[in-house]
């Protein structure tokens, strides 16, 4: 059901099953795909939304980004489906530098919450309330980003991470930690959202023994990811290629020496 005081540019594709509510904009180069509810008042173009999301009232999807060095060339927001946008929440399309602001699936982006040009968000990943995106940043899949969070553009945070409410973001975070702080330091693994993501009982072993070579043993960082490049676990590789790849480098415990 489309509201009659809804405004949508005669190019956007609205699929089947979609609900508009009152006084939303759908603008040009927009798709809707089936299920998805759009709340009143909302804003989106340039996106294609994926099917059976929900879209809260005052969002604004697929606005120029706040890039000066955008020329309005054409690029979007793709945001995944069963992914809920609540009250206020802005999400900027991309520029020439990648093309696509990216949202995964089956994520929550809480009220009030800003993902920057050109951002990309995992899958199942929440963003909580008042948390900002700055450009560029990469979230892994299943991270958890408590309320009023500010990421630095570029930043990279790994999977199954989470960000205690109020964080500063700096530089990179490595994947199945939790941080905190201003700026955001690492305070140990993230070993209660394993579990509930069913990770093996051996692999969080194996995780907490590379977390102790990087950050407790007396080896430079060079040479404990030496050490552990060579693992069987998956997720211990995960964690070696995201520092081989760091470009802002990683985030360390509280106390711990650059090396």
């Amino acid at each position: 059901m489309i509201h009659k005081t809804a405004i949508i540019d005669k190019n956007a594709i609205i699929e089947e099953n979609v609900k508009i509510g009152p006084y939303t904009v759908i603008g040009q180069d927009t798709i809707i795909r089936s299920g998805t509810k759009i709340y009143g008042q909302s804003f989106i173009e340039c996106a294609d939304i994926g099917s059976n999301c929900k879209i809260f009232s005052f969002s604004s999807i697929g606005g120029y980004p706040q890039d000066l060095k955008y020329c309005g060339e054409k690029t979007k927001v793709i945001v995944g489906s069963n992914t809920i946008i609540r009250e206020c929440v802005t999400l900027n399309r991309g520029t020439i530098a990648s093309g696509n602001t990216i949202i995964g699936k089956n994520c929550m982006i809480m009220s009030c919450a800003h993902i920057a040009h050109d951002c990309v968000v995992g899958n199942e990943v929440i963003v909580g309330y008042s948390t900002g995106l700055a450009g560029h940043v990469k979230i892994g899949d299943c991270a958890v980003l408590s309320a009023s969070i500010g990421i630095h553009q570029f930043c990279k945070i790994g999977k199954f991470v989470m960000l205690g409410a109020g964080s500063m973001v700096s530089m990179d975070i490595i994947p199945y930690v939790t941080a905190y702080g201003d700026r955001a330091i690492l305070a140990g693994l993230n070993v209660v959202g394993l579990r509930r993501r069913k990770v093996e009982f051996y692999e969080i072993e194996n995780i907490k023994e590379a977390y102790r070579i990087l950050f407790m043993s007396k080896l430079t960082l060079n040479n404990a990811i030496t050490q552990l490049e060579n693992s069987v676990s998956p997720y211990v590789r995960d964690i070696v290629a995201f520092i081989r790849n760091s470009k802002r480098g990683i985030a360390r415990p509280r106390n711990i020496r650059c090396k």
